[in-house]
């Protein structure tokens, strides 16, 4: 995961191909109408290869030989949903006869079509992409003295040298679902300054497997996620709107795991970005900076709520409170111990029969045993047949609040969980143990039950 100003980088000793280089990525947003780099070769602000989001939420490939466009190709296509990874793969080869051949643009799979910008190169144009000593390869910020920075998660990053690759190199159809999965050992000559990202070893986050063993810097700090294409994982949801007058969505940043409640005029609501109706799930809440009372709220909400009044006095919204009350459509009553900042909530969401529990710090409330099935020992009842989300709420009535979300990931913002505990069977790390029967919120999970 990368955050704000960081990146990677490096600048080739020699010179490759500037007329044919292949880039494939898959990139999971988690902020939209923002410029964000993507992948650029860079030596000053009018000589540049780059690939980017541009403020309307488009992908971008340009291209600037003594600061003149020579390849600029805009997106009809707007790139706006933080739930999943996006594949992109950019082909060019401008020794083809064909104009339009001469920049391939690829996203899950498909050959995108349609541009608002739409300029070619002329054919043997030489877009400087892999030029030795004076252009910077860099991965996750633009070619501008005032960077842009590409704030998400990236994973199999690949840069081929020499060879215009298509989408199915790096990339197939599930054979049973029929979603776009990567390949993750594809067959791919690399050339002479080409690449290719894993983020496998998180003691090495910038290592290069892909044979040339390139050594490159990493500016800012780097995060490894297990978040990736083959099982994404559930964040908070930056896209769902809140109804009722006085209710906001939250800010988020952190890859969206973090919530930051900071208008003190308004009820703030955080949902998820999966939401379930069956199953047995499990996650985690810190609480970054709150105070004990009955403003911070964490549980579950029904995803398809549609009131006029804020979710947390609706029927179908559960939460654990602050106080220490539990709050039930609206009404609050007694139920464990007050939580406050640098306190981990559990959640263990059993919506096979109807039950729910909470964990303070590993503990869970009220004498909970989230593995006691329809018996519910020390359970919150629940409704059946609804889509929920795993929920926050807070009303800063005074300064910034903010809560950080493990939905499996492994991580409290950018703090790695201390020990992790039992882990679910479908992937995910959490600080304590996941209860037996329990998953992560995730498309591996989903499909387990």
């Amino acid at each position: 995961m990368a955050n704000s100003s960081t990146y990677i980088y490096r600048t080739p000793s020699s010179t490759g191909s500037n007329t044919i280089s292949t880039f494939s990525a898959w990139l999971k947003k988690t902020v939209n109408g923002s410029y964000e780099g993507i992948f650029t070769s860079v030596y000053e602000t009018g000589e540049f290869f780059e690939i980017n989001f541009e403020t309307g939420d488009s992908l971008e490939v340009r291209a600037k030989v003594s600061s003149s466009y020579v390849l600029r190709k805009i997106t009809t296509r707007k790139f706006r949903d933080n739930s999943a990874f996006y594949h992109i793969v950019v082909a060019i080869d401008t020794t083809d006869g064909t104009a339009e051949d001469r920049c391939k643009i690829y996203v899950n799979g498909t050959r995108e079509t349609s541009f608002s910008t739409n300029t070619n190169p002329s054919q043997n144009q030489n877009l400087n992409m892999n030029t030795g000593s004076s252009y910077q390869h860099r991965i996750g910020r633009d070619e501008w003295t005032t960077p842009a920075y590409y704030d998400g998660l990236m994973a199999h990053v690949h840069w081929v040298d020499g060879t215009a690759y298509q989408a199915s190199t790096f990339g197939e159809s599930d054979s049973v679902s029929g979603i776009w999965k990567p390949k993750t050992n594809p067959s791919v000559t690399y050339g002479t300054n080409g690449f290719f990202f894993k983020f496998e070893n998180s003691g090495n986050m910038d290592l290069d497997s892909s044979g040339n063993n390139h050594t490159f810097t990493t500016g800012g700090t780097l995060t490894q996620n297990i978040d990736t294409p083959s099982n994404n994982f559930a964040t908070w949801n930056p896209l769902k709107t809140s109804e009722g007058s006085n209710v906001r969505i939250p800010s988020f940043d952190l890859g969206n795991t973090r919530a930051n409640f900071d208008n003190a005029s308004y009820n703030e609501s955080a949902y998820t970005t999966l939401a379930v109706s069956s199953g047995k799930w499990y996650c985690e809440m810190k609480a970054e900076d709150i105070s004990a009372n009955a403003n911070t709220r964490i549980g579950i909400a029904n995803i398809e709520y549609t009131g006029s009044s804020f979710q947390g006095n609706d029927t179908n919204t559960f939460t654990y409170q602050a106080d220490g009350n539990k709050r039930v459509a609206g009404t609050a009553s007694s139920y464990g111990n007050t939580y406050t900042t640098g306190d981990i909530i559990g959640i263990a969401m059993d919506l096979d029969n109807q039950k729910l529990y909470f964990s303070k710090n590993g503990v869970f409330q009220n004498s909970g045993v989230p593995t006691s099935g329809s018996t519910g020992t020390g359970a919150i009842s629940i409704n059946s047949n609804i889509n929920y989300s795993f929920y926050a709420e807070d009303y800063a009535s005074s300064g910034n609040k903010e809560i950080s979300a493990n939905f499996g990931q492994g991580y409290f913002g950018t703090t790695q969980v201390a020990s992790a505990g039992t882990a679910p069977s479908e992937g995910g790390i959490f600080e304590y143990d996941c209860p037996s029967g329990y998953q992560s919120l995730c498309t591996k999970g989903i499909n387990s039950f």
